[in-house]
């Protein structure tokens, strides 16, 4: 088991209005290697789920384990600021709707980026990421600047970087949202072959039900509460 959380709560208040619960009580393990897909209309609390289990936010109360090991206790973060950086930077790997490309970085040095600012080592961090490029197949497109490059091949880019520190774990937040359905099949594939490949667990959050066919395990998110559904096209 790569991944545990129990009884994850988490609510706001906004000025002037009730409490609003976003997670009640949620509790999941995640297997090395699955990939397990969230589903969910919008302002249902998925992507609320996601940032604590990613530990990119904190729960109001609960527990987070990673192999095992306690990351996060009764509404409080169990690792300084930078062990957090440092175990982010490691163990897991980021996949954003809007892909946060660096602008003035082309294809290569956006994937290498990650693993120099852990190793200081531009050569070998530049020689993992064409390695990760021509996999994505983007081989031809290298030298390219995100302004030059389609959506769907951007998208590629970030996936290739977060695969640079090999991450045991990998979190997509709306990976697709901004393809178009041609492109958005491709993704998912990819990602299907890359996980089987790299040995890596991807958590995916969409509102998309379809490609939880893709996935090795679905859940629904409904009003802050987890649901196993079946998958299908």
């Amino acid at each position: 088991m790569i991944l545990q959380a129990k009884h994850l709560s988490k609510s706001y208040a906004p000025k002037g209005r009730n409490k609003i619960e976003i997670l009640r009580g949620i509790s999941l393990s995640v297997q090395e290697n699955e990939i397990l897909t969230i589903v969910g209309a919008s302002g249902s609390g998925k992507t609320t789920l996601l940032n604590v289990l990613s530990t990119l936010d904190t729960a109001d109360d609960g527990n987070i384990f990673y192999h095992n090991k306690p990351i996060f206790s009764s509404g409080k973060q169990l690792l300084k600021p930078a062990e957090l950086a440092t175990f982010r930077n490691k163990h897991i790997g980021f996949v954003f709707q809007f892909h946060h490309l660096l602008t003035d970085f082309n294809a290569i040095e956006n994937v290498a980026m990650p693993k120099f600012i852990a190793t200081g080592n531009f050569k070998e961090a530049k020689q993992d990421a064409e390695k990760l490029l021509v996999m994505v197949g983007l081989k031809e497109r290298m030298q390219h600047f995100p302004s030059e490059l389609s959506g769907g091949e951007q998208q590629r880019v970030a996936v290739a970087r977060s695969l640079i520190n090999s991450p045991s774990i990998i979190f997509a937040d709306e990976p697709s949202g901004n393809l178009d359905s041609k492109n958005s099949d491709k993704l998912y594939e990819l990602i299907s072959d890359l996980s089987r490949s790299h040995k890596t667990t991807f958590i995916i959050v969409t509102h998309n039900n379809r490609y939880a066919a893709l996935s090795d395990r679905c859940l629904q998110m409904n009003d802050g509460i987890l649901n196993d559904v079946a998958p299908t096209l």
